[in-house]
């Protein structure tokens, strides 16, 4: 894979005409006003640069391991609990499931009251609480009949098979809700926050309204409070100017990446500040815009349309649902505030298991990886969907 010189992001996007569909831009959003080719350094973001000289492009592998589990429906969030098993839940069916790490056997734990699945809405992203072992709280992102929302419900692991969680306790509520765009990953950060990646239901004038709670990056406390840092001490409101957000991950060095559905032209990588303006409707990939951030990589809208992300060995690992192919975006390891791709993004898996939907890191050199042909957009095979063990490099 070439690598991406500073002065061109020319590496594939997935656009999202349908986040695999799930982003098209013939379904309730107009085209940005600017929707300019890759290009050079000099923007407010990162840039791409080149390794040092006389230094060859980093190169990495990913294969899969072995299939943990399968027969999966509509599977979307996934959360590691303390000893390694898995949380997986079923956009559609509302329900989370665990996974035993070692063996794949699937325990149901319970169905989420509320979740009203339509178009790309549901039960989408699911997050352990950090002081799981003392307060055994699980939290979920899901789509209900009035909006997008986010619960937090104990575990209860001495219940009975099936009825294992408690009742929802809302922390926010009133994030809006759409046929499309409704983002939904949620995750916990190294300074314990709450995050949470919302979409613009297609209304994408509310990227940039920042009264509202569509098209954001959210952080708040755990009980669903704004936090001391975000750049408006009454808002959770941390960064704004986003379509669809699916994906959230956190480097070495502590920094904030978010993945991000583009219309037509350019799917992102952003490495997110707070109170930073990511230009949609605006600005679609990279535009050199006063005001707005520009994405630290860019994938034309066939190759990608990117769900989950994680951060293993050094680099940002992204799962593509319209491309069916997982990414690789290999980070310099130089300190400061522009930290940058050391090289081009790499794909593997191309074709080889459909639509990806999640990627959690597993521990040293392995990842999970969650397929997605059972959402009504894929071609469902026999054992679809599955979680996948990856080892990377």
């Amino acid at each position: 894979m070439a690598v991406l010189a500073a002065g061109a992001l020319l590496m594939a996007a997935g656009c999202s005409s349908q986040e695999g569909m799930e982003s098209s831009a013939g379904r309730g959003a107009s085209p940005p006003a600017h929707s300019p080719t890759a290009s050079a350094a000099g923007s407010p973001s990162p840039s791409v640069s080149r390794p040092p000289a006389g230094r060859p492009p980093a190169k990495g592998s990913a294969e899969v391991v072995s299939t943990l589990t399968e027969g999966l429906d509509s599977p979307w969030g996934l959360a590691a609990l303390p000893g390694g098993d898995l949380l997986v839940g079923s956009r559609d069916k509302g329900t989370i499931t665990r996974i035993d790490a070692e063996t794949g056997e699937k325990k149901l734990l319970g169905t989420v009251p509320g979740v009203a699945p339509a178009g790309e809405g549901g039960l989408l992203g699911l997050a352990v609480s950090p002081d799981f072992a003392t307060d055994h709280q699980v939290y979920a992102y899901f789509t209900t009949a009035s909006d997008n929302r986010i619960a937090r419900m104990i575990y209860d692991e001495n219940g009975s098979p099936g009825r294992l969680l408690g009742a929802p306790d809302t922390i926010l509520r009133g994030i809006p809700k759409g046929q499309i765009h409704n983002g939904g990953r949620i995750a916990f950060g190294p300074d314990r926050a709450l995050y949470a990646g919302t979409g613009e239901t297609g209304d994408d004038g509310r990227a940039q309204d920042k009264e509202s709670l569509a098209g954001k990056i959210l952080r708040m406390t755990p009980d669903g409070e704004p936090l001391h840092g975000n750049p408006e001490g009454d808002s959770v409101v941390y960064s704004y100017g986003h379509r669809n957000v699916q994906g959230l991950a956190w480097d070495a060095e502590k920094r904030l990446w978010a993945s991000e559905f583009g219309q037509d032209t350019w799917d992102e990588l952003n490495l997110i500040e707070p109170g930073g303006n990511y230009g949609w409707p605006d600005v679609e990939g990279t535009a050199h815009e006063e005001g707005f951030r520009d994405p630290v990589a860019q994938w034309k809208t066939s190759e990608a349309s990117p769900s989950g992300i994680a951060y293993v060995k050094g680099s940002i690992w992204m799962a593509g649902l319209r491309g069916e192919r997982l990414w690789r975006i290999p980070l310099s390891r130089e300190g400061g505030a522009a930290q940058e791709p050391l090289a081009g993004p790499q794909a593997f898996l191309e074709g080889d298991h459909g639509r990806l939907r999640t990627v959690l890191a597993a521990g040293g050199d392995k990842l999970w990886l969650v397929t997605s042909e059972t959402d009504g957009r894929g071609t469902p095979k026999p054992g679809d969907d599955r979680i996948l063990l990856v080892r990377v490099t």
